[in-house]
């Protein structure tokens, strides 16, 4: 390694508790008033317990809404689907598997943790950081003279400066989906960019799906004081190419409606 550090693991989840599948799913659904709280319900009946919703877009009556959600190891993703689908109005467009971890009280923990040792803030959160929001890895970007890694956690690749140049901007917060081919021998990955001060930068990337939601970047704002530096939610980018939706999944699902259309087939 060239005068960049690797980190050891920062925070580690209290107790083990009995495993249960956390899962990301789509659903389509009236545009109307008690149509969630109707979802919700359906959900609360097979013991699945809501993490997160956040609305992906509407089309007229028609709202499209994704979950995050904790499903019982004794329920299936069939039960899931047709729990949800028997739901007048609602439909069940696809269920993926999502990253464990995270939770405000990490948020809360690491917050404190930057404020208490303000000359390491840096290395703090992107040692964490992988743990609170749900990733695989994460790196520190010094981006004088030129960009390059200086601290990184286990597990990160090696990113050479054609492949940080990527990355880019460096001044904004933003989100990046990667191809497979985004580096030899590495599987598509999802990032978010994000600027810190004194010219330096924070990566968090996971392998695989889902995308960066709104609420992770706000999260990441919270603790990087980037409030007004946050992209738009449909304008992303991508190391590849630059039309894709920053929702764009890029592993296969657990189940997918025949006929739906994900975020890499829909059009305008």
């Amino acid at each position: 390694m060239t005068g960049k550090r690797r980190c050891a693991r920062w925070l580690r989840p209290v107790a083990r508790r009995k495993v249960r599948q956390v899962l990301l799913m789509r659903v389509s659904l009236p545009n109307r008033p008690g149509a969630l709280g109707a979802v919700a319900s359906a959900l609360g009946r097979i013991g699945a317990d809501i993490s997160l919703v956040e609305i992906v877009e509407k089309r007229g009556d028609v709202e499209v809404d994704e979950f995050i959600l904790d499903l019982p190891a004794s329920q299936s993703v069939a039960t899931l689907v047709a729990a949800c689908d028997c739901v007048t109005g609602v439909q069940v467009q696809s269920v993926r598997n999502y990253p464990r971890g995270g939770g405000i009280e990490l948020d809360v923990e690491l917050s404190r943790r930057m404020a208490a040792d303000s000359s390491r803030a840096d290395e703090i959160l992107v040692s964490a950081a992988p743990l609170v929001f749900r990733a695989s890895w994460s790196v520190l970007l010094r981006l004088s003279p030129t960009p390059r890694v200086v601290f990184s956690t286990p597990g990160a690749p090696d990113l050479e400066p054609d492949i940080v140049a990527r990355l880019r901007p460096f001044d904004t917060m933003h989100r990046v989906a990667s191809e497979p081919t985004w580096l030899p021998g590495w599987e598509a990955h999802h990032a978010v960019v994000a600027p810190l001060c004194g010219q330096r930068v924070v990566i968090i990337a996971r392998r695989g799906d889902p995308p960066f939601f709104g609420s992770e970047l706000a999260r990441l704002a919270h603790l990087t004081g980037n409030g007004s530096t946050i992209d738009v939610p449909d304008q992303p980018a991508s190391t590849t190419e630059r039309s894709p939706a920053h929702r764009r999944p890029v592993a296969p699902p657990l189940y997918l409606r025949d006929g739906a259309q994900t975020p890499d087939t829909a059009t305008d």
